[in-house]
This record gives C-alpha cells, structure tokens and sequence, in this order.
C-alpha cells in the first residue's frame, strides 16, 4: 500500500474562500480511495491541527501531496505558519535532526539532515497569472516558470527535509478564467501519469 498525506493549503482569507483548492484537495483523496493499493490520510489547514499528529503524518507517508494557492508570489500566510509550526516540532522527531553540516566542516552538506529521505513530494498551485505570464518574453515573470522561480524556496524546502519531487501541476488564471471541470479533468489524468495508473 502506497501512503499518500494531502495537505489542503487553500486559506480562507479576505475575498479567497479556498473553493479551488478545496475542490482539488477532494479530487486527490476520492481519486486515491478509487483506485487499490492506496492509504489516505488529509489535512485542511483551515481546520484545528495537532502539530504532533502532522508531524507523524508525514513521517507516515511515502507521497506528500500538497494544494495551495499564490498569494502576492507566496504562500497563504496560514500554510506557511503550518509549515512553520509544524516542521519546528519535526525537529529530531521524525522531519529532519540538523542542518547537515558537522563542526569540522561547517562549509559543506548544508541541507543534507533530512529525516524523510526515500519520500517524494507532489505540488499544485494555483495562480490569477496566466501560464503565459511565466513563458513570453517581455512578460512578467521573465520566462521564468513557477518551479525555478517564485516556488523555488518551497522546493527546496522539500528538498532540506529529505523528499524528492514529483511532477508539479500548476494552475493558471483561476480567478478571472477558470475552467474548473477542465482542470479536474486535466488533475486526473496528471494524478494517473504521476501514479502510473491505467
């Protein structure tokens, strides 16, 4: 059995009700509770979370699934304090016990004392941008995508704590021009390329 933990980090803020994500997060856990040999287990950081339990979900999954939107190129205030929070009580207790270095040569292996190694990570996030915002030349990101650019830190914060990625999805334009029905469709047949499902 393959050990999925979905973290829902659609906030529920200010004009954001966190439908989209919430919509995607359901998506990921009915998906897996169709199809055999997948565990399940989720988190909605809208709602009340014991830090301790967390930190054990993610000593417990093989697949960290995480959903969060883009707020001003970050991430919803409420998921970072999760993961802040979190990952503070992980300490030595399950999602990393040091930096990597040692005294003696404090110059190298920086982020090599993650505790979740041989775990992988999948991320989807959700943009206002349109997808050519990060791909014309002129346009606002540069031509820069979301992975190497404005969600590279997240990336490598998997990366501290041990865990290797999966291909991302992104969504694009959701506020002004979703296609949500599109989307799903589109998340379910990324979900059966990464998960190698027929």
């Amino acid at each position: 059995m393959k050990k999925i933990f979905i973290i829902n980090g659609g906030q529920k803020f200010g004009h954001s009700g966190g439908r989209f994500n919430e919509t995607i997060a359901n998506v990921s856990e009915n998906f897996f509770k169709e199809h055999e040999g997948f565990e399940v287990k989720t988190t909605n950081i809208n709602n009340e979370y014991n830090v301790k339990e967390e930190v054990e979900k993610y000593a417990w999954a093989d697949v960290v699934i995480y959903h969060t939107p883009v707020w001003w190129f970050q991430l919803p205030h409420g998921f970072k304090k999760y993961i802040d929070v979190v990952f503070t009580e992980g300490h030595n207790n399950g999602i990393y016990h040091s930096d990597g270095r040692t005294s003696k040569n404090p110059e190298i292996n920086y982020g090599t004392g993650g505790m979740l190694k041989g775990k992988q990570y999948m991320l989807t996030t959700s943009w206002n941008a349109p997808k050519t915002a990060f791909t014309l030349p002129g346009e606002f990101f540069n031509e820069t995508s979301v992975d190497n650019g404005a969600l590279f830190g997240f990336h490598r914060m998997n990366a501290f704590i041990g865990m290797v990625p999966l291909k991302p999805l992104h969504f694009h334009d959701i506020e002004k021009n979703a296609d949500v029905p599109r989307e799903i469709e589109s998340y379910k047949e990324h979900l059966k390329e990464v998960f190698n499902i027929n």
